[in-house]
């Protein structure tokens, strides 16, 4: 999937998405066909890196070539408010936050999942990231027709669990301060092992939006919070502060995602800082 100087000169990100050529790789990669069972593209990126938007791009190139398609979020199956503070006072404290691997509501996910490929046309649950809980299902949307593509999208998607030498050492303030005895990492990386892995199955073809490095999260998902408070004025979110002390909830899964998914998934696609990206890369092309 390398491309010569013309090919990288069109990848330069653009204002408002990902460049034409990446998005009917990527496209091309879920494989759908008239008549055949919907596949599913899986997208998998840290926070802020655009995995929304490049599935999104996805879909409406599909339906432009008349592929029924769809995109669905793991943010949409977060446990709710109430699932999350009931697990918080049972387990642990910091599972009150919404995103690490324990949080999702899997079996919810895959009979969504299952229903689609079914040729059924189930609502589709969505998530209030501002407000913090669930959508109520009046408010889920239900495709108009049974789907040939599904884009999930999701910033731990396929993202193994890891072995015990790992979970030792605290990755950042918050796992020395509020989880010293790792029992909430060890309870998170328990579920990610158990429950994740019949969802990852679903996933036809993967990839993976690869940062820089963690540290350009920060910046990403500080941009992402601004556009979701411009997008709905009047309403509250989190500031700097919050965000850092938010984002040391994902940084250990995050910084697991970097080292094992491009040796995981199908292609990846190399970002810089500025979220500008190169061309694809084949698994074990590197």
């Amino acid at each position: 999937m390398r491309g010569g100087d013309a090919y990288c000169g069109a990848m330069a990100m653009q204002a408002h998405g990902f460049p034409a050529p990446l998005v009917r790789m990527a496209l091309a990669a879920g494989g759908a066909r008239a008549g055949a069972p919907m596949r599913v593209l899986g997208i998998a990126g840290l926070q802020g890196s655009g995995k929304s938007t490049l599935a999104a791009q996805v879909v409406a190139a599909a339906q432009a070539a008349g592929v029924p398609a769809a995109t669905l979020s793991l943010d949409d199956f977060y446990l709710t408010a109430a699932q999350r503070r009931a697990l918080a006072a049972r387990v642990h404290p910091l599972l009150a936050v919404r995103g690490p691997p324990g949080t999702h509501d899997v079996p919810l996910a895959l009979a969504t999942i299952d229903a689609l490929r079914a040729g059924r046309t189930p609502a589709l649950p969505r998530f209030d990231k501002l407000g913090d809980d669930r959508l109520p299902r009046a408010r889920w949307l239900r495709p108009a027709r049974p789907l040939e593509l599904l884009v999930l999208e999701g910033w731990c998607l396929a993202v193994p669990a890891q072995d015990e030498a790992g979970l030792r050492e605290p990755v950042n303030a918050l796992e020395r301060e509020e989880d010293a005895d790792g029992r909430w990492r060890r309870w998170c990386n328990a579920a990610l092992a158990r429950d994740y892995p019949p969802l990852w199955a679903r996933i036809d073809a993967l990839w993976f939006l690869q940062p820089p490095g963690f540290e350009a999260v920060y910046a990403w998902r500080w941009e992402q919070e601004q556009a979701l408070l411009a997008a709905e004025p009047g309403r509250t979110g989190m500031d700097r502060a919050a965000l850092a002390r938010f984002l040391q909830h994902y940084e250990r899964v995050a910084r697991h995602a970097l080292r094992t998914l491009p040796a995981l998934a199908d292609a990846t696609v190399p970002l810089d800082a500025a979220r500008r990206p190169g061309p694809p890369v084949a698994r074990g092309a590197r």
